[in-house]
């Protein structure tokens, strides 16, 4: 698995000019979150993991506390997942995740993605049984046996641990995110974790050329142009 997953995830923060996309992606992950565990971070991890995310995507404090104190009212917007799976240029798969207020708009505006691009949108499932659901923590550490001991203590089905240039990257099912993280903190004390995420993780690549790379870069850049759109996961490998 390695660190291929950094090469096969699409960043919504590819540029400066994303930064807009990168507070909403953020302001809404934040709003569901707290609306769903709470709002105080001590009491809700996931709510915790997302504040350090957001934080390092330097995303201003003033957008972290608004979307917290929009979710303590509790009323108004309403976000709720939706994912898309099909198969884009090349035939290489890809898996959308958005917060959605309305999955029929969403739904068009995906669907309009992948016919404009000569793509097919698939059913639910689809191609996500070529992926791994899988929770990813780099970190800063050099003993890699007392890591692996910590997680395998906590009962952490790890599935690959790498050490390499004084940092830890440990791969786990996503299913064992919250209990990892809190197994490393208590073996480790706080952590500035360089990568703390769960994401979707291809099992092989496609490997794409010619005239579908100009049209995978197309196909992405219109996803990235949707406000719903969280993350795009894919296979392909140019």
């Amino acid at each position: 698995m390695g660190r291929a997953y950094q090469n096969r995830k699409l960043s919504i923060a590819k540029t400066s000019d994303a930064k807009a996309k990168v507070y909403s992606k953020y302001g809404r992950e934040l709003f569901v979150c707290a609306k769903a565990g709470g709002v105080d971070p001590a009491g809700n991890l996931a709510l915790r993991g997302i504040i350090e995310r957001a934080k390092k995507a330097q995303v201003p404090a003033h957008v972290i506390e608004k979307a917290i104190d929009k979710a303590k009212g509790g009323g108004g917007e309403d976000f709720a997942p939706a994912r898309y799976e099909g198969y884009g240029p090349g035939g290489c798969m890809v898996i959308i995740d958005c917060l959605t207020d309305n999955p029929n708009r969403t739904f068009g505006d995906v669907r309009l993605c992948f016919t404009k691009t000569k793509c097919k949108i698939g059913t639910q499932g689809a191609v996500s049984h070529m992926f791994d659901h899988a929770a990813i923590f780099v970190f800063k550490h050099d003993d890699e046996d007392t890591v692996l001991e910590a997680l395998l203590t906590a009962d952490v089905d790890v599935t690959d641990i790498e050490s390499e240039e004084g940092k830890i990257t440990v791969f786990m099912p996503h299913g064992d995110y919250f209990k990892a993280k809190q197994a490393l903190t208590d073996a480790l004390g706080e952590i500035d974790f360089e990568v703390d995420e769960i994401q979707f993780l291809p099992r092989s690549v496609t490997a794409i050329g010619g005239d579908d790379v100009a049209m995978l870069e197309k196909f992405l850049d219109m996803l990235n142009d949707l406000d719903d759109v969280q993350n795009v996961y894919h296979d392909a490998e140019l």
